[in-house]
């Protein structure tokens, strides 16, 4: 999963671009599929600390991002692969409301939402 982040930042980039277009519009379905998309690719670039133990301080690290990780780096198509998460997680999530009774307007927002991100994707 290691590759250049320039490489991987152009469709991140267009996902950040869209969310203040979108929110000057108030456009509360696009705002919403966007934070969500580019929390899901933070989340994806975090560091698993599950390994790190505390321990006597003077076996602590010392200085200024001594004990600091460099998040992973992610790939476009690792990014286009968790974009196509997101729209297929909305697009389930909106047939179960179709089921449900009064869930019509909640499926069709998250119609919208998956809509928004494809959008995005195709530019990919």
């Amino acid at each position: 999963m290691s590759t250049s982040l320039a490489e991987a930042s152009s469709l991140r980039q267009r996902l950040r671009a869209a969310l203040p277009v979108a929110m000057k519009s108030r456009d509360r379905n696009a705002t919403a599929a966007l934070r969500s998309a580019l929390g899901a690719i933070d989340n994806a670039e975090a560091v698993d600390g599950s390994d790190i133990r505390a321990g006597a301080i003077e076996s602590s690290a010392v200085g200024l991002g001594a004990a600091e990780r460099s998040r992973c780096d992610l790939t476009e198509s690792d990014i286009a692969d968790i974009v196509r998460t997101e729209i297929d997680e909305r697009l389930t999530a909106a047939q179960e409301y179709d089921g449900l009774s009064g869930g019509a307007d909640r499926a069709a927002r998250l119609r919208a939402e998956a809509a928004t991100l494809v959008t995005h994707l195709a530019d990919n």
